[in-house]
């Protein structure tokens, strides 16, 4: 194999090895990050959670009751079933902990409204974001040496 045959060999075979060691937190990265750039702000927080909210309030009353979280638990669980070693890596349980029925029913009614659910995000940074910058990176996840 002459050296362009190897260049060219590692230049092709670079990508497939980059989609392979995804990083930690890069699913969350993927789907939360909605401006691209890197940095996961309260904002974005916010307006994803809204949508979140809207997919899962089936009776379209404001709040989302019992059997609309348990619709909303089992679709997070099996998001993380597929995405198994696919970058959501250290930081997953805070990542879940900001969406549960616990963290988001502030007045313990057994439901969460819209209100609870979007007033919750900037709590939800703060407990990930591990480098206190005001944003969710790739910085916040991994072992805590990083």
């Amino acid at each position: 194999m002459n050296k362009f045959s190897v260049l060219a060999t590692i230049a092709i075979m670079a990508p497939f090895a980059a989609f392979a060691e995804e990083t930690s937190g890069s699913h969350f990265m993927l789907n939360w990050d909605l401006d691209e750039s890197g940095a996961v702000t309260v904002a974005e927080i916010t307006e994803r959670r809204e949508m979140v909210f809207n997919m899962f309030d089936q009776d379209e009353n404001g709040s989302l009751n019992a059997e609309e979280y348990v619709m909303f638990d089992e679709t997070r669980a099996a998001d993380m079933e597929n995405n198994a070693g696919g970058g959501h890596g250290q930081g997953g349980g805070r990542m879940q902990e900001g969406l549960t029925l616990g963290f988001n029913d502030t007045d313990s009614d057994g439901e969460v409204s819209k209100a609870e659910f979007l007033e919750r995000s900037g709590a939800w940074v703060a407990m990930v974001d591990r480098d206190e910058d005001g944003a969710i990176t790739a910085a916040d996840f991994g072992p805590r040496g990083n």
